[in-house]
Parts: C-alpha cells; structure tokens; sequence
C-alpha cells in the first residue's frame, strides 16, 4: 500500500521519496542477530569543532553519555574562543573542512599552546579524497562520517589510549 518514487538529475543530487500507508495498528518490532557490545568511555575533556549542528549534537550526546566531558564548537574561531591556553583539554575531535578555519589549522593553533595536543579528524569525504587534496597528511587519525556511537567511542578511547598512532605533523 505504500510507494517510492526517485527524482535524481546529474549534479544536483537525489531524492527518494517514500510513502507508507497510515495506521493505527502498533508497529511490531523484531530484532535479530548480534547486539553491538558497549564501547569503552572515559572521563577526559573533548572539545568538539564541527559546524554540522545535528552531527555535532550527535557527536556530543554519545561522548557524554560516554563519562566524557564536551566543549562544543561550532567553528575553528568559537573552538578557540571556549578553549583558551590553560583550559586542559584531552582530545580535539574535529571536521576536516569547516568554513573560516579549517580543522587541520585549529588543531595547529591550539597545539601552540598545547604541545602534543592529540586530534581525532572526521569528515565526510574519504580519507584518500582529502589526503589527494593535500587537507590532510596520510597516516593521521580519522573518522569517516556517517559513524555510529560505538565507533566513536572506541576510536576516541584507542587514540586516549595511545593505540593509534598520532603524527605531530599536519601536511
């Protein structure tokens, strides 16, 4: 009873439309196979730089509901502006490419006062992609958006950890 219908045009993008009956019938769930096994969290203060608002309230909600402590930004120059030198800040996990500033040129800015400050980048570009383009130097951490929570969770606490490999040095 219900319907999809697909409207794609070449450089513009597609849009599935899909259309199911109403009902006043409750919907019966059913789950199957393997439950996802609770990431690892923490207590140490991430600051968040992602211009996205959903991804960044996404972003937050599951590391505080991880124990983490969370500054969000919104952008490079607010990131700066809620972490001034002196506020001790554990991991930057930010957006490769943001207006004004990007990530890569936050995370150089506040490791000036921060040495060895460790950075998790994510974006929705693949790694290859932004490493091609010279935004970011291959080998460093990141995180292909979309993720999923426990994702983020155990890749924050293996870089907290010192199980993934952090270069200083940003291309």
């Amino acid at each position: 009873g219900g319907r999809i219908s697909v409207d794609s045009k070449p450089g513009e993008g597609t849009t599935f439309r899909v259309v199911l009956p109403k009902t006043t019938q409750p919907a019966e769930i059913s789950v199957t196979g393997e439950f996802e096994v609770a990431a690892p969290g923490g207590s140490e203060t991430i600051l968040i730089a992602e211009d996205e608002e959903p991804v960044r309230r996404f972003t937050a909600q599951v590391l505080t509901r991880g124990g983490y402590r969370v500054i969000e930004a919104g952008s490079g120059d607010e990131a700066l502006k809620l972490a001034p030198a002196g506020t001790r800040i554990a991991l930057l996990l930010t957006d490769v490419v943001m207006p004004g500033m990007s990530g890569k040129e936050l995370h150089q800015r506040l490791s000036e006062s921060r040495p060895g400050l460790k950075v998790l980048f994510m974006s929705g570009y693949p790694d290859d992609t932004i490493a091609i383009h010279g935004l970011l130097k291959p080998g460093l951490a990141f995180l292909q958006k979309p993720f999923r929570g426990p994702a983020l969770l155990e890749r924050v606490r293996d870089l907290l950890d010192g199980k993934l490999a952090v270069s200083g040095a940003i291309a």
